[in-house]
């Protein structure tokens, strides 16, 4: 267990330094809307999910809207779904209680690195919680040095703090490319997501191409699996 936690850590530490720094935007904007370090915190605690949490900043306002502030987390959030289920081998024999416990420290990056360390070798699911807590530490960190230096930078875009948040995807997006296959799935989801950012308000984009991307990679692995009973059958047929 230790040495699973130590590993998922140190597996993350690229990640972690690209959360403090995008959580030091966060923490910046949060300043300017007249956030604590408490709110921060506790948003920190019970939300966890960077893009959420930038969209809640951008709708706080004097008369908090509470109920459209809900939505538009649950709607971004939705994506947790695909990468709970992605995750279901890793959980398979735990109870519900170490299920909960560890999935609320399930960020994009943890769970891209935890998938792609799968790849390689048989993971645990201590090596998910353990880049989840390394992140959240900094993550907590980031946010905060940005809050009470929010007066310090006024422009974070001026220092290309603003692109962290992108770069790091970019680059878990890079790590988690397995070749040729790959192409069509990834093609739909931008697609999807490029034409519901169009047409449809809020972050619906967010969930129309996870799902898109993720129903084309399954219909692509169904029929990759009929070819190969297909053959299966013809060879013993042969025989």
């Amino acid at each position: 267990m230790r040495s699973e936690l130590l590993n998922g850590a140190k597996a993350n530490i690229p990640m972690a330094a690209s959360a403090t720094a995008y959580g030091s935007v966060l923490g910046v904007l949060a300043s300017q809307k007249g956030l604590t370090w408490l709110d921060m915190m506790l948003m920190n605690t019970a939300v966890f999910a960077g893009a959420a949490q930038f969209v809640m900043v951008d709708m706080w306002a004097g008369d908090l809207p509470v109920i459209e502030i809900a939505l538009a987390v649950l709607v971004i959030n939705l994506r947790y779904l695909l990468i709970g289920a992605s995750l279901e081998p890793l959980f398979k024999g735990h109870g519900l209680i170490h299920k909960m416990g560890l999935i609320h420290l399930v960020a994009d990056e943890n769970w891209a690195v935890t998938i792609a360390e799968q790849r390689k070798r048989k993971v645990r699911s201590w090596f998910l919680l353990g880049g989840g807590i390394l992140l959240y530490v900094t993550w907590s960190f980031g946010t905060v040095v940005g809050l009470v230096g929010g007066g310090l930078i006024t422009h974070p875009e001026k220092y290309a703090l603003d692109f962290a948040f992108t770069a790091v995807f970019t680059a878990l997006a890079v790590g988690l490319w397995q070749g040729k296959r790959d192409i069509l799935p990834w093609l739909v989801a931008g697609s999807l997501s490029l034409l519901a950012h169009q047409f449809l308000p809020g972050k619906w984009y967010i969930v129309i191409g996870g799902l898109g991307g993720m129903m084309t990679a399954m219909l692509g692995n169904t029929e990759d699996g009929d070819k190969e009973a297909l053959e299966g059958g013809t060879d013993v047929a042969g025989c």
